[in-house]
């Protein structure tokens, strides 16, 4: 998959991440689509890294989702440690 790609998949990533994880976050709707974008290409790294593949395996996979949405988890909760927010 192309980076555009997962550019698309980090906005559907984010806002699922964001559904996930409890607490209010800074930034409203703009802010959340950023983090999914760089959750998803750090997920879609990530699984190339770890996995040895490619690419994950195409946008319709279920395995490039999880990447996705993981990724995007990770880097809101990395966003909420810098910028002190608690996941209350």
């Amino acid at each position: 998959m192309g980076v555009i790609a997962w550019i698309l998949v980090g906005l559907i990533a984010g806002a699922i991440a964001k559904a996930l994880t409890p607490g209010k976050d800074p930034g409203g709707m703009i802010v959340t689509m950023l983090l999914g974008i760089v959750g998803g290409l750090l997920g879609g790294w990530l699984g190339k890294l770890i996995f040895g593949v490619e690419s994950i395996n195409g946008f319709f996979h279920l395995s490039t989702w999880i990447a996705a949405v993981v990724g995007s988890v990770v880097v809101l909760f990395l966003y909420r440690m810098v910028t002190g927010r608690s996941a209350r």
